[in-house]
C-alpha cells in the first residue's frame, strides 16, 4: 500500500480528508484550548505550535510513517479536528490510529467514534491490515472507555514510553528533591 494517494473517508456524520497546510485556518478556530491537549504528547495551543504540528504531520506523510486527516463535521460543515494513521508497517500489516484531537464543541458528540469506525473499516477492509493499535494516556479514562465501546482490547500499560509535558515536570521535581 502506498500512502501517497489521497484517502477520503466519509459517512453521514463525518468526512475525513487528507490534512493540508490550508487547513491551518480552520484548525486555528478550535485548537487553542489547553483542555484539548491535556492527555496528548503533542500540542498546538498557539499559531506557532499549530503550524509546527501541521508541518510535522505533512513531513511524516511524505515518509509514509503517518497519514494525517482533517476531520470535518458534516452537520455544520466545520473543521472539527484531526486524526491519523501512524506507526505504519506495511510489512507487518499493522498501523496505529491516533494523534486524534477535536475542538471542544465537537467532544462528546459521537464524531470521534464515527472517525474511528471509518478508520478501522478502511484499515481492515481496504488495506487488508491485520492489526490496528491505539495508545492513549492511562489517565484519559474517557478515551479508554470509548475504545472499549468500539471493540478495542486493552493489552497493557506502557510506562515512560513517550515523554509528556507533565511527566517531564514530575521527573524534574523528583530530580530536584533527590539532589537537595
Amino acid at each position: 500500500m502506498n500512502f501517497s494517494e489521497n484517502i477520503i473517508l466519509e459517512n453521514n456524520s463525518v468526512l475525513l480528508k487528507p490534512l493540508t497546510a490550508e487547513d491551518e485556518k480552520g484548525l486555528s478556530k478550535i485548537a487553542f484550548d489547553a483542555d484539548i491537549w491535556k492527555y496528548t504528547v503533542t500540542r498546538a495551543m498557539n499559531s506557532t505550535e499549530l503550524k509546527e504540528y501541521i508541518n510535522n504531520a505533512l513531513e511524516e506523510r511524505k515518509k509514509n510513517s503517518r497519514y494525517p486527516f482533517t476531520i470535518i463535521d458534516k452537520a455544520s460543515g466545520e473543521i472539527a479536528g484531526s486524526t491519523s494513521y501512524g506507526n505504519i508497517s506495511v510489512k507487518d500489516k499493522r498501523l496505529e490510529i491516533g494523534w486524534t484531537w477535536l475542538g471542544k464543541k465537537f467532544m462528546g458528540t459521537g464524531l470521534n467514534k464515527e472517525c474511528k469506525i471509518l478508520l478501522l473499516q478502511y484499515a481492515f477492509e481496504h488495506l487488508k491490515f491485520e492489526r490496528v493499535e491505539f495508545k492513549t494516556d492511562f489517565l484519559n479514562k474517557a478515551a479508554r472507555k470509548a475504545l472499549v465501546k468500539i471493540g478495542a482490547k486493552e493489552e497493557g500499560i506502557l510506562r515512560s514510553h513517550t515523554l509528556i509535558a507533565r511527566w517531564q515536570k514530575t521527573r524534574y521535581n523528583l530530580l530536584q528533591r533527590t539532589c537537595k
